[in-house]
Order: structure tokens, then C-alpha cells, then sequence
């Protein structure tokens, strides 16, 4: 029987009153749940790594976890029926020993004492005095009882746990093969571990309530899992938002929240992924299954060992197959999903003769596709790589999103069993470090080669810190992250350390990334990276670029060379800042000259209130302004920030007023 929905109504605007009437909280974010004020009850509690963990592989358990205001209904008038946008990020990580179950829910009720509800099929949502909800369930069960479609659906339930519409759960991505553009379903199986997302967003015009699901990282799809129409004007007096999950006598499963936004009459604020525990649950389960492995051929006869072992290595394979086909997802935003078989053949095979370049990330081939001939660099990240995944994820969802000219492009993605690849534009001329320290003159870059790269870097850099919707810190500013087209244009790469935020707001990165020599001094004392850390690996990469000498080496007589400091001694020792130039440029302006290396030991400073900011060093190299002047060799040995403008008083305008923030 179909609940009636006419009075229902949904809080969507925090109050608190004061003095003046109301003053409202709109929106809210938890990219982790450290420190939070959370209403929890039951199971429910917050992990070491800031995860709202609702229940644990126990038996017949509930949790609940709710934003700690009430949402008020006061403001008809503005909102007859308001509207309202919410999404997190979830697991379900089943306990490999039972069956999973049950399920959790995300809730908007008028209260937020659910103690006395229900475990099992109930989703801790249902007590015998009954309870005033709206839900969107993801269960785990099909309970014949709530006349469920299956073991793995979304649904939206009104007071009860019958579904006034449900699908099973998963996404749709537009799929071309050849000439034809087709709406294909993937299915998600929702207890496998992986972190997804669900977007829930309500239209109060139209009263169309839309639910989306997708894994992590992807972008939102289109069209949603589930769309219905409901009339949610009629007022309640106040509701909480937040979630619940249960477990049932043998079935059971942690159900997990990883990160939450919510706000009323616009778009929930965008989770931060890089802050966000993205491991996937299973993947921890698997190693404590293989500790228990161990003990087995011990106790085990050989036929049941083989045959145990065999039934894994089938299992693992079936799963990895499925895990495969649930990545096969293309959007029309963003970069484009391709399949595991495309990229081998593209690549002949991942063969060694494709092999463009390697590190401590994997390893990147030349390729081509079939049929347009689209030239490709595929990175096939390591599966060793500690950070594999956190750095997939950065590369998707911030490369994936930036158009510049001076930005390598990301064309797409693909997961296949455990590898991560990548799929990007391919630059013929390969990294500017092969050209930079090779000793082969044919391949040497003249100077006003060079010069255009710098500025092409800057450029990019500019939008990144300055240009763009956010802020993004990219961390790996180095001459081998800068790859050259067929114009020898430099186009900077490789975002799997970079981060992002809002303008205005400070960086919330505290770990130490990048690569010696181009560490800024504040990053390895404090971790924590910032506009002037990049702007200072930037001025080290210039002086590579000019000198023809890496950011860190060794001498003739065997002695740590560091570029910065050598650059400072050579000037103050001759004179003239030109001499620290690479000796196998021939003809080069002396003015341009010694513009890079002043303006790279400028950058470089020690003191990060000393650095100009990307704008103003754009400003410098397009000839501009010129650079201030009373900068000396001694200027760049200032430890003291209140010497540094005492020196350069020239310099304290122009950094404060050009540079923007930091």
C-alpha cells in the first residue's frame, strides 16, 4: 500500500533564533568526520581516520549519525517548497564469514531518537510506535516483507519501509560504438567495499525528487537512478538530516560514511576526495583473510588445500571481472572512459618498445587508436604505488576538468582489475629534461626556446593558482613533469600530488610531496603546501631551465651542488649573474639573461613573503615591470622576514599589492 505523502514535509533551512528574528545555516560540508559534532546513537562512532562508521560486522545491531541542528520550516513565504541538494560517500564492506546485510539509509525525519527502532530489514528506521521518515535506502536484502526487487537496490521509502520507487542499484553512461550513441545500465554491487557516491537532489518547482549513484572517483551521471515527483510543502515544525544502517541475526556488514555536504536551494558544496579515506574496505578484509590462510595447509589434507585454493583463485578472478565491468562508465563531461582491451591494443601489448618513460608511479607506453590514429601516452600506474589510488583519483577529478594550452591533456581513464591507467594526449617531444641534461648538442634547446617554455609554465601555472574556479596547488613542479609538443610548446603534467581549494581559503594539505631540490623550506619543516611552495619549485625549475644544471647534484670534486645557492655564489663571486648561464648556450640577450636567473633566485627565496606570486612573475617575463630594484646577492641569503623589505623596500609594494594571496 502507497503511503500518503501530502503532509510530509522536509527541513531544509538551519535556524537559530536571536534578537533579530532568524539567522540561518544553508549548507554545510564534512570532508571527514574528525572532530565533528555529530548526533550519534547506537553503534554508530567516528574512526581514528574521521569516518562515520554506523555499524561494525555485528549481529542485529543499528547506528545513527545526524548533523547536530534541526532544519526549520519558518521562511514559507521565501520557500513555499523549498528545494534542497545533498550527496556523501559511502561503503558497505561485507564480512566475508555471513551472508551482508542489512542495508543504511540516508534520513530526513522530525527527530532524531531512532534508539528504539528496529535492527535487521528494518534498517534501523522502524520502531512498534512507528516513526516519521523520508529515506533513500541502499539495502542489501531482499526482505519479501517491504516486497523488495532484489538483494542490491536504491529506494525512496516515505514512514515505511515499503518503497515507493526502487531500482536496482547502478549507473547509465552513454556508449559509442561506431556511428551509434547508446544508454547502457552498469550495475553496482553495493556490499563490494568500493566507496560510491549518491547525489540526492528535490526540486521544489517541479517536486521531482532525483536520486544518483555512482562509484568514486567519477563524475555525476546522467540520467539519475531514480527520479519521482512528490508534493513535500506541507510544513513540518523541524527535521534533522543525517543516516542509518542495521544489521541483521546473520546477516552483517559495516556501513560506512566517508564524506557528507548538504545544502538548501542550490548544489551541495563538492567533496574534497583528496581528504577523504578512499581505501576500499575490501581491500583490507582480503589481507586479514590471507593472514588467516596461513594456518590452513597445517591442519588441511592436500585435496582440501588445492581445492581451497582453486575456489579462491576463481572467486578473485570472478570478482575482479566484475569489478572491471562496473568501471565501464563514460560521461559526456570529463574524460572518457575506455575499455582494458582498447588500451593493450593500442599500446601492442604494453610492449617495451612503447615504453616512453618509468618511476616510482609506473610506467607510461606509446600508443595509438584504432581508427582515428589518435597519437596517446597511456600511465599504467604501478600497482605497488602506496598512493596508486589517491593519485588516479587527483589526476581524474582535477586534470580531467582544465583546458589550457599550456596544460597536458587527460583523454581519459580505465580500471582493470587492480591496474589504474591513464590516458593522456601525447606530447612528440617528450619531457624537457631529456633536452636539458643530455649531452648530445644536436638535441640542445637554444635560448629562445627555452625562454618560451618558462613563460608557457608560468602560464599554465597562473591558471591553476589564479585563473581557474579553485585553487590548485600542483606539488611536482619540476623540469621532467613538463612535457613539449610538436611546437616545443611546455606543458606541465603529471597532478597525481595536487590539490585543490577555494580562493580566499587557506590550503589544508600536511603532507610533505614533491621532489628535492624543488622543496620549498617551509614545506619540509611544516608540510604544508601553498601558492609560494609552488612559486618556489617554479623559480628552481627556471634556473634548471637557464643553467642546464639539475636543482640538486654533485660538483666536479664530488660535492652537493645546490642550484640556488650556487647560482647566488656565482654572482656575488664575479659579479655578474650571466656567468651561472649554461656554458653550451652560445648566443643569448645578456637582458633576458640575467632577467630568468634574478627572477628564478627571486622566486627560490628562502622566505616564502619574499616570493612574488604566479601573476606578477607572468607580469616580469612578458616585460611588464621591470624587477625591483636593490636585489643583490645578499638579498637572497635573508633569513629574517623584516629584513627583506628593509633591503628591498621596492619589493614590498609590488609583492603585496601584484602577488594576490598565498
Amino acid at each position: 500500500m502507497m503511503p500518503n505523502t501530502s503532509w510530509f514535509c522536509i527541513l531544509l533551512v538551519v535556524c537559530v533564533s536571536d534578537a533579530a528574528g532568524f539567522d540561518t545555516e544553508t549548507e554545510f560540508i564534512y570532508n571527514g568526520f574528525a572532530g565533528s559534532n555529530l548526533q550519534l546513537d547506537g553503534s554508530a562512532y567516528i574512526t581514528q581516520e574521521g569516518i562515520l562508521s554506523l555499524t561494525t560486522a555485528s549481529s542485529d545491531i543499528t547506528g545513527h549519525g545526524f548533523h547536530p541542528n534541526p532544519m526549520f520550516m519558518e521562511f514559507q513565504g521565501m520557500y513555499a517548497n523549498p528545494s534542497f541538494s545533498t550527496t556523501f560517500v559511502f561503503s558497505i564492506a561485507p564480512d566475508y564469514s555471513s551472508r551482508t546485510g542489512e542495508g543504511m539509509a540516508f534520513v530526513i525525519s522530525p527527530a532524531a531518537d531512532f534508539a528504539a527502532a528496529m535492527p535487521g530489514g528494518y534498517l534501523g528506521l522502524h520502531s512498534y510506535r512507528g516513526n516519521t521518515f523520508l529515506a533513500i535506502e541502499l539495502d542489501t536484502v531482499a526482505n519479501q516483507e517491504f516486497k523488495d526487487i532484489d538483494d542490491n537496490h536504491v529506494g525512496i521509502d516515505l514512514n515505511n519501509l515499503v518503497s515507493i520507487t526502487s531500482c536496482s542499484a547502478g549507473y547509465s553512461y552513454q556508449d559509442n560504438t561506431g556511428n551509434i550513441i547508446q544508454l547502457t545500465f552498469e550495475e553496482l554491487r553495493l556490499s563490494s567495499g568500493d566507496p560510491m557516491q549518491v547525489w540526492v537532489d528535490y526540486d521544489g518547482g517541479s517536486m521531482n525528487l532525483n536520486v544518483t549513484l555512482a562509484l568514486v572517483p567519477m563524475y555525476k551521471p546522467s540520467p539519475p537512478l531514480l527520479s519521482y515527483t512528490v508534493n513535500l510543502s506541507t510544513f513540518l515544525p523541524q527535521a534533522y538530516v543525517g543516516f542509518s544502517a542495521s544489521t541483521g541475526d546473520k546477516r552483517v556488514a559495516a556501513h560506512q560514511i566517508l564524506g557528507w555536504s548538504f545544502k538548501l536551494n542550490g548544489l551541495a558544496p563538492p567533496l574534497n576526495y583528496s581528504l577523504l579515506p578512499l581505501k576500499r574496505e575490501h581491500q583490507i578484509q582480503d589481507a586479514e583473510k590471507k593472514k588467516l590462510i596461513k594456518w590452513l595447509p597445517a591442519t588441511l589434507s592436500s585435496l582440501a588445500m588445492v581445492t581451497g585454493l582453486t575456489a579462491c583463485f576463481l572467486l578473485r578472478c570472478w570478482c575482479n571481472r566484475r569489478r572491471e565491468n562496473q568501471e565501464d562508465w563514460e560521461s559526456e563531461l570529463g574524460p572518457r572512459r575506455f575499455s582494458y582491451k582498447i588500451l593493450r591494443a593500442a599500446t601492442n601489448g604494453f610492449s617495451s618498445r612503447h615504453l616512453l618513460g618509468k618511476g616510482g608511479f609506473g610506467r607510461v607506453y606509446a600508443g595509438v587508436l584504432d581508427p582515428s590514429g589518435l597519437r596517446i601516452a597511456v600511465k599504467r600506474i604501478s600497482s605497488e604505488s602506496s598512493q596508486g589510488l589517491a593519485q588516479f583519483t587527483a589526476e581524474i577529478l582535477i586534470l580531467g576538468r582544465l583546458r589550457h594550452r599550456n596544460l597536458v591533456r587527460l583523454i581519459g581513464y580505465c580500471r582493470h582489475k587492480d591496474e589504474l591507467l591513464l590516458v593522456y594526449e601525447q606530447m612528440p617531444n617528450r619531457s624537457l629534461d631529456k633536452y636539458l641534461h643530455t649531452i648530445k648538442t644536436k638535441n640542445m634547446l637554444i635560448w629562445s626556446q627555452r625562454l618560451h617554455i618558462i613563460k608557457g609554465v608560468a602560464s599554465g601555472l597562473l591558471y591553476l593558482h589564479e585563473d581557474w574556479e579553485q585553487v590548485i596547488i600542483h606539488r611536482d613542479v619540476k623540469a621532467s613533469n613538463v612535457l613539449l609538443d610538436a611546437e616545443m610548446n611546455g606543458r606541465l603534467g603529471d597532478f597525481g600530488l595536487a590539490r585543490l581549494h577555494d580562493h580566499c581559503v587557506d590550503a589544508h594539505t600536511t603532507h610533505v610531496a614533491g621532489t628535492m631540490g624543488y622543496l620549498a623550506p617551509e614545506l619540509t619543516r611544516f608540510g604544508k603546501a601553498t601558492k609560494a611552495t609552488d612559486v618556489f619549485a617554479f623559480g628552481a625549475f627556471i634556473l634548471e631551465v637557464a643553467c642546464g644544471r639539475r636543482p640538486v647534484g654533485l660538483n666536479a670534486r664530488g660535492e652537493l651542488l645546490v642550484l640556488v645557492e650556487w647560482v647566488r655564489e656565482v654572482w656575488e663571486a664575479s659579479g655578474c649573474i650571466a656567468d651561472a648561464m649554461d656554458p653550451r648556450l652560445e648566443d643569448y640577450p645578456a637582458t633576458e639573461a640575467e632577467l630568468v636567473l634574478k627572477l628564478g633566485l627571486l622566486c627560490s627565496h628562502p622566505l616564502p613573503a619574499a616570493r612574488p606570486g604566479i601573476r606578477l612573475v607572468m607580469q616580469y617575463l612578458d616585460g611588464d615591470m621591470p624587477l625591483p630594484a636593490g636585489i643583490s646577492p645578499d638579498y637572497f641569503a635573508i633569513t629574517d622576514v623584516d629584513d627583506v623589505f628593509e633591503m628591498a623596500p621596492s619589493l614590498a609594494t609590488t609583492v603585496t599589492s601584484l602577488s594576490g594571496g598565498r
